[in-house]
């Protein structure tokens, strides 16, 4: 059923990205170009075919289904209603400072909704044992968080979900979901590489969530533990450093980020 999920995945997203696009999913992107939301709406549509057609995983299927759900609800949030929330922060540590001073911010809200996701999913994954279950459950929303902080040029999140999809996807039980997100991803890829769609929170949370599903329902505990500790440390480092600055000052990694502009 895995081909038949990708299959399902793939002519969903397809078949979104050929609608038109309404006015309240246009955007600027960071070069001033007007950009359309759908590329979001996609990868929401192309995992909920593909969830569906998964019936021969239904824990695994369910699992991807709740925590990708709840990121995408917090990316929408983020997206379109952020200005009904309190002044924006920056980063982490500023949403939970402003949570400290009484003010719920949308990124607050954000880290509610797919903290909850997750935990709801490693539950189904881990059972009742502590130590997995908050190494799932980080997995699953360090994830989440990773991707959509890579959402800043147009492919980086896409390339970013499909190789942690790769590593996911080294585990016969993980291998369904794993290879379910890296069609999702690329399905909109040549239009997000083209910078006719974005992702936004809502595509970026969402595929983050579903390939750190696969990341935590993988075989081996040393590879849930590392993808844990490495989308953590990342998501700290970048409260100090800008990812855009040092992909761009080494030769290696900007050839990759700029491969298929």
């Amino acid at each position: 059923m895995t081909v038949a999920s990708v299959l399902a995945a793939c002519g969903a997203s397809r078949a979104t990205l050929a609608l038109p696009t309404p006015d309240r999913l246009r955007r600027t992107n960071f070069s001033g170009d007007d950009v359309s939301l759908m590329g979001g709406v996609a990868v929401c549509a192309g995992a909920a075919g593909g969830l569906l057609a998964l019936r021969d995983q239904p824990r695994l299927a369910l699992t991807g289904a709740i925590a990708t759900a709840a990121a995408a609800a917090a990316g929408w949030i983020d997206d379109h209603h952020e200005h009904d929330f309190a002044a924006e922060a920056k980063g982490l540590a500023g949403h939970l400072g402003q949570l400290a001073a009484g003010k719920l911010t949308s990124g607050t809200v954000k880290i509610g909704l797919i903290g909850a996701g997750a935990l709801a999913s490693a539950g189904i994954l881990a059972g009742p044992r502590p130590v997995d279950l908050g190494t799932r459950a980080v997995t699953i929303a360090a994830s989440a968080n990773l991707v959509n902080l890579l959402d800043l040029r147009p492919g980086r999140a896409i390339k970013s979900a499909v190789a942690l999809a790769a590593v996911a996807a080294t585990s016969r039980r993980s291998r369904p979901l794993a290879l379910l997100t890296g069609a999702v991803a690329l399905s909109g890829a040549p239009e997000d590489l083209a910078a006719r769609t974005m992702l936004g929170d809502l595509g970026a949370n969402a595929l983050g969530a579903m390939v750190g599903v696969a990341l935590a329902a993988h075989r081996r505990p040393a590879v849930r533990l590392g993808a844990a500790a490495g989308a953590s440390a990342l998501i700290i480092a970048s409260e100090k450093v800008s990812f855009s600055h040092i992909i761009e000052s080494h030769p290696l990694t900007r050839r990759i980020d700029e491969w298929g502009r």
